[in-house]
């Protein structure tokens, strides 16, 4: 303690009591959130809920294409699956529940890169070697 002059030591310690001192005499304010309606819902139904899935199906890269491929224009499908009963539509919406959220992998891939990226950083920086045989 000796390193440290007299007066320098009294202030930091003077500011830091009386910064702590604060901290518990200050009142801690809390409580619940109100609630609110986040926004109002077109889905009043089954059948609503079952359209917008197979809707979103139908947005989907791979059955877009395969859609094309078939010579279905996307209006077609459109006007198609409006014209479904309930049960074919409930059918077409569970199958589609099955297809993959998005994406191409193209973030996984960039992803697995910029791990294999730090992983060659953190070793040149402790300098050790890399060697592919």
């Amino acid at each position: 303690m000796s390193c440290f002059p007299r007066r320098p030591r009294f202030v930091t310690a003077l500011f830091l009591l009386v910064l702590l001192t604060g901290f518990e005499v200050a009142p801690a304010l809390a409580g619940l959130a109100p609630s609110r309606i986040s926004g109002t819902t077109a889905i009043a139904s089954q059948r609503d809920a079952d359209l917008v899935m197979a809707q979103r199906a139908l947005e989907h890269k791979i059955v877009a294409q395969k859609l094309r491929d078939y010579g279905i224009s996307p209006q077609e499908a459109q006007l198609k699956l409006a014209s479904l009963s309930d049960a074919e539509l409930h059918q077409l919406a569970t199958a589609s529940a099955g297809l993959p959220s998005g994406g191409d992998g193209l973030g996984a891939l960039v992803t697995v890169l910029i791990i294999i990226l730090l992983v060659i950083v953190i070793l040149k920086l402790l300098n050790k070697d890399i060697s592919i045989k």
